[in-house]
């Protein structure tokens, strides 16, 4: 199997330095799999390509391997390992390049902490998803991408396609970084491993998933593949990543293509499926259709709760008909970037008191990459929600999404000051969760709550009661609505309140 990174950065041969292998020699490194080795392919001042050829040893592979290993049989040595880019690949890039991985140079430091113009080609990918879940996988993280289907035969077209690409990334970003994306996407497209994934695969990933993972609209995706589906590790690794300043909750509904089996028993990429697809499934893929999703009969897809919230935001705002728009907790910027795709928004902003989450929202909207006229209806900025500050007045509407829940209940009497009294927007559109739904996410404790920042979780009436008494004290009239279902027993999974500004209330 073969990798090439090229650059045409000034002068390319820079890249030897980046690697930390040098442009003039072959270099093997031995593996219990096989050998890898690292050459380059051409090497001018112009444009420079490093090679990684990986040649697989299929009997060391098996004799590396117990008789419990999933594949023990004719398909250890009768498969696609010698050819197709997998997690065999992944972990031979990680070992060869350990320490360009890491973002250390010691002669070209600068370089290492740039973006550079890169080129990275993989000519035989897996890609259970077909070329679609390449581009949802690697655009997100600045790359333009090329998946181009390969057929099953192209002497025999009318056998059709078979799940490899041809997979090409073009793009401008720091070659840590891309060996990152490299490492944990590999497995996550091939959706296999060829080793136990145990619980040191979470270090893994949140080692290599540092700076991007948190605020990839796949994330949930990416940690189950990434994790073998197993449920355990997922939950921890969701944990992780909401410690890094991301919230978790969205991971709790996985999305319509993560169902390990469809209706007709096959996978989603084709393949027939055989074994038990719900023994160590993510949490509620083995679930009936019902939770902080709305579901269907049996087989159908499932719109994950994040989305549905999401959506449920910008229809209010849309039925109010807001035009500036300011998102009070921002985070990763996922609903500012819904907000900048509707040209009846005319100015957004996005503020949170985490740089972190600052960052990760330009990353995900690329301001830099914008035409002149986007670049002028964004803003954002770093505040707290506790201090009165003159940047969050002028808008049409405030929302808060899933944001009052991770205050101190204290704290929260100077959150309304701010918000209701202060900045005194038209409209304010607040969501929570329904603390009384946790009952139905199997994997919480009878007094957990969803996510470890949060200070505390509502019942319906504890929200009705806070949402009417703000109401009453700074001059709005309130509406209660559900997200995501509305359970006859236990309710919503989330609890929306929409505040309007009552008719001759000063702003």
């Amino acid at each position: 199997m073969l990798l090439t990174i090229s650059t045409t950065l000034r002068p390319a041969t820079d890249l030897g330095f980046l690697l930390h292998k040098h442009p003039d020699r072959v270099q093997e490194f031995g593996r219990s799999f096989g050998t890898a080795r690292v050459f380059y392919p051409e090497a001018s001042q112009e444009r420079c390509t490093a090679a990684l050829l990986l040649e697989i040893d299929p009997v060391r592979l098996a004799r590396s391997r117990g008789s419990s290993s999933p594949d023990f049989s004719l398909g250890q040595y009768v498969n696609d390992r010698p050819y197709a880019a997998s997690s065999l690949l992944a972990v031979a890039l990680a070992d060869v390049f350990r320490t360009a991985r890491a973002g250390r140079c010691a002669s070209r430091q600068e370089l290492a902490d740039s973006p550079i113009p890169l080129e990275i080609g993989l000519p035989a990918l897996p890609c259970r998803g077909g070329p679609d879940l390449a581009h949802r996988l690697f655009e997100p993280l600045g790359w333009r991408v090329d998946a181009v289907p390969m057929p099953l035969d192209p002497v025999f077209p009318e056998w059709g396609g078979s799940r490899y690409v041809r997979l090409t990334l073009r793009g401008e970003v720091r070659l840590a970084d891309a060996l990152n994306h490299l490492y944990v996407l590999l497995p996550v497209l091939d959706d296999a491993k060829h080793y136990w994934v145990a619980g040191d695969e979470v270090d893994k990933l949140i080692r290599a998933g540092e700076g991007w993972l948190a605020a990839h609209p796949e994330k949930g995706l990416i940690t189950r593949r990434f994790l073998g589906r197993r449920r355990g590790l997922t939950r921890t690794a969701f944990a992780r990543l909401a410690e890094v300043g991301d919230d978790v909750e969205e991971a709790l509904e996985p999305p319509v293509e993560e169902e390990v089996a469809g209706p007709l028993g096959r996978d989603e990429g084709g393949e027939p499926f055989t074994g038990d697809a719900t023994a160590d499934a993510p949490p509620g893929e083995a679930d009936s259709a019902e939770g902080g999703s709305e579901g269907g009969s049996e087989g159908e897809g499932r719109t994950p709760l994040n989305t549905l919230r999401r959506d449920a935001v910008v229809g209010v705002l849309e039925e109010i008909g807001a035009r500036t728009v300011i998102d009070l907790g921002c985070g990763s910027g996922q609903l500012v970037a819904a907000l900048l795709a509707r040209p009846s928004v005319v100015r957004v902003a996005g503020m949170d008191v985490s740089a972190r989450a600052l960052a990760l929202a330009a990353r995900r909207l690329r301001p830099e990459r914008m035409p002149e006229a986007g670049r002028s209806r964004l803003e954002l900025f770093q505040g707290s929600l506790t201090y009165t500050d003159a940047r969050l007045s002028g808008y049409d509407a405030a929302v808060l999404m899933e944001v009052v829940e991770h205050v101190d209940p204290p704290r929260l009497t100077a959150l309304e000051r701010v918000v209701f009294g202060a900045a005194r927007p038209g409209h304010v559109i607040v969501t929570t969760p329904n603390v009384e739904y946790n009952v139905r996410y199997e994997f919480l404790g009878p007094d957990a709550v969803r996510h470890p920042d949060h200070r505390f979780e509502w019942t319906r009436d504890e929200f009705g009661a806070w949402a009417s008494g703000v109401a009453g004290r700074y001059g709005y009239e309130v509406v209660l609505r559900p997200v995501g279902g509305d359970d006859p027993e236990v309710g919503p999974p989330t609890q929306m309140a929409v505040f309007t500004l009552a008719e001759g209330g000063a702003r």
